[in-house]
Order: structure tokens, then sequence, then C-alpha cells
């Protein structure tokens, strides 16, 4: 099997270069990583980081917006970004020989997009349907209730589209002003996962022109302890109840994370795990039932989240707050505990074939840890949790101090989630 190559170095006058060789594929995937997301705004410019990720594809001083997306996909390849809490992404995939047109296309829009007047109230209008259909999927609305409940007053708690409210009042100035402080040399990487070494990536990016201006990391604000998490209910004419739990859990570096997310495997990341046995194979109380980890610098949340009749709400709340307490008391088994640690490595590996998660994979990991940490490190990491490290972060988590509740959906009473835990 052909292992990748992971290697990093500094740009001369330009931002940091990762590159993962792959020899045996036929694709390239190329990134460009801005450290700038929605945890560093401030309340006036939340959604700025995602307007002016959609403000990118918008033309610069040499394609209109159609000759961006034409030059990628007119090659048979994609042009994507995403934006995220700590950083914004900007990518292309194609057949590996269309490596340069990748680079050339990606490093012009993060470099010299124009921002023209008439293209940012166009998009401002686009991002403002944008908020609306996420508003219209109460399975959706339900997870942005929760962050409003686990972090209250913070970035993090906000969602990362902005509001209609702070889109309509973001003006190009302002987006200028944000391009031009946070998309610069030490706030910017570009990662290049294909067949090619890390010395052809950089004799490729000689020929281009690159001029990224002095600059540091954007500091988020820290997160505030929160005393008291009342529950949030939101009303919708709609024909089931979503509910999504969440406990404040540890940061990305802290060790337990490990044990974290064998937890959540246990909990309700598959098919075979024991809410979704409990409480749909079982019960056939939802169709939908499942949890999450989320991680960031100093703190993180494990989710619970399901949809299911309204009449089965109180029945199946108190039988998932019994399950919760059955992690917390008794360890799993081996034979469970092994499973988790199987399906947790091996959707790790699988995912890891494609040159465009191993181009996330390292922009993530310099972005969260400033490192480029290689997934080789992770199997054994995640062999070595017991099963009484995984009880001893269930009792520290899964308590009503940490615990936040939000409920979308036509009741007339919730239940008394704080009564169920305790």
């Amino acid at each position: 099997m052909n292992h990748p190559l992971y290697r990093l170095s500094k740009l001369p006058g330009g931002p940091r270069l990762a590159t993962i060789e792959m020899p045996h594929m036929q694709s390239v995937c190329v990134g460009m990583w801005a450290h700038i997301g929605a945890r560093h705004e401030s309340l006036r410019q939340a959604g700025i980081s995602h307007f002016v990720e959609h403000l990118l594809f918008k033309g610069t001083k040499r394609f209109n917006p159609r000759q961006i997306s034409a030059a990628v996909e007119g090659v048979g390849g994609y042009i994507n970004a995403f934006t995220s809490e700590d950083a914004t992404c900007y990518y292309a995939k194609a057949c590996a020989p269309h490596l340069d047109r990748l680079l050339d296309v990606l490093v012009d829009i993060y470099q010299n997009s124009v921002f023209a007047e008439d293209e940012i109230e166009r998009e401002r209008q686009v991002i403002r349907e944008e908020i609306l259909m996420y508003r219209d999927q109460p399975s959706q609305r339900v997870l942005e209730l929760l962050g409003s409940v686990m972090w209250p007053d913070h970035p993090l708690g906000r969602p990362i589209t902005g509001t209609a409210e702070t889109v309509t009042r973001i003006t190009r100035h302002e987006i200028l002003e944000f391009t031009g402080r946070h998309y610069n040399t030490n706030a910017s990487t570009i990662v290049v996962a294909g067949p090619f070494s890390h010395e052809e990536v950089l004799q490729r990016l000689k020929h281009l022109k690159m001029r990224f201006p002095g600059g540091r990391r954007a500091r988020h604000l820290p997160v505030r302890p929160v005393a008291r998490r009342a529950p949030v209910f939101e009303k919708h004419d709609v024909e089931q109840a979503h509910v999504a739990i969440g406990f404040e859990g540890v940061g990305r570096h802290d060790s337990r994370r490990y044990a974290l997310r064998l937890l959540s495997v246990v909990m309700g990341e598959n098919m075979s795990s024991r809410l979704f046995q409990e409480m749909r194979e079982r019960r056939g109380f939802c169709y939908s039932v499942g949890s999450a980890v989320s991680l960031f610098d100093e703190i993180g949340m494990l989710s619970i989240s399901l949809g299911l009749e309204p009449g089965n709400l109180n029945k199946a709340t108190r039988v998932l707050f019994r399950e919760l307490a059955r992690l917390r008391d008794k360890p799993i088994g081996k034979a469970e505990l092994n499973r988790a640690k199987d399906y947790t490595i091996g959707q790790l590996l699988m995912s890891l074939e494609s040159t465009t998660n191993q181009m996330i994979w390292a922009g993530e990991s310099l972005t969260g840890y400033g490192a480029l940490v290689e997934p080789s490190v992770m199997p054994a990491r995640i062999a070595a949790v017991t099963a009484e490290s995984i009880r001893e972060v269930a009792n520290l988590l899964l308590c009503g101090e940490r615990m936040g509740v939000a409920t979308v959906g036509d009741l007339e009473k919730l239940p008394d989630f704080a009564a169920m835990i305790a």
C-alpha cells in the first residue's frame, strides 16, 4: 500500500504550503485556507466570514463569475468552499494534469476578488434566502437553537451564516477591511493533496504572482462559564417534534477527546449504537436519532438529536436519559468497546482515501493545532482508550450542569428534561 507523505514549508514572502503526496491517485485537490471563521466575528459583523466566502466566487480582475466556475468545471473538476467556526476554505478538485489551473484560479480569487457592489447586493439576497431555508428545516433549526443555549452571547452560539439583520448591514467597506486584515500571509495556507511531491508543487507556485499582505492570525473570544442553560422552544407548525440535547465537552487539545469520541460512537453515531437500537429498532419511537461531537480550541460539545411524533416525546426522552445513566453507571463491555474502536478507525482510514478529505484533514490540523498532524497517529490513540476512561468522561459530561436543550415543533408542553437527567 502507498502511504501519503506529509510535508509543510513556508513560502518566501507568502503563506504556508502543506502537501500530501499520494502517488497512486489520479486526482488532485487544492485548498486555500484562511484562518478566520465565525467564532472570530463581532456581533455587528456576524456572518461576514461566510459572506466573504460567497463573494470570492463573484469575480476578479481576470475572471467574471461564470469564468471562475467554468475554468474548473470545464475540465471535469469542481470548485467549492465552506466556512466553519475556525476557518474558511476554498477548494477545487480535478484530474492531476490540471493542477496548474486549480492553483491559478484559487490563488486569483483569494487575492484579487473585486467585490463589485452589484455582486455584493445580489449575494446578500442569496444568503438571506439561505438563512430562510435553514429556518424552514426544523432538524437544522433546532441545532442552531442548541448553539444559542450552549454558548449564549458568544460567537459559537450564533449561526455561521449570521442573521438576516447582520447580513443586511455589512458594507463593502467592511468586507474590504475584513479581507485585507485577515487574508494575510500568516493566516493563510495552501494545501495540495495528490500525486505530486512537495518540490513539484513549490516549483509550480513560482509561476504565480502571489502578493500576500503581512498580518497575524485572528484571536478568538474565550467562552465564559454558563451558570444555567434554560431550555429553548420554538413553535413550528410541523408534524414532528425535533429535539437537540447538548452537553458541554472538552476542547480539541484535551487528551480525553478520544474517549469522548468513542462515547459518542457507542451512544448514537451508527445503526448498532445504543440509542439507535433502543429507540428506533426496539421501540419504534423515531426514524432519526444520533449523536455527534464538536471540538473547538478550549471547549466542545457532545450533542444528541432526534425527530419524532410529539405524542412519543415524553416516553422517548425517558428512555434516552435512562441510556445515558447506563453509560455513567457501568463501563461498556469489551466486545462493544472493540466494535466502537474498529468503527472509528475504519471510518477515518476509509475517508482518507479521498484527496479532498486528505486536504481537509491537513487544513483542519493546521487551523486547530498549528501543526500537520498525520492520521497515522490516530489508530494507536483510539486503541489506547479504556472502558473506564469512557465511563469517566460520561460522568463528567452527562449531567444537568453541562446540559442544554432546544426543541422545535407543535407542542403544548415540554418534558422536564432537568428532572430526567438528575
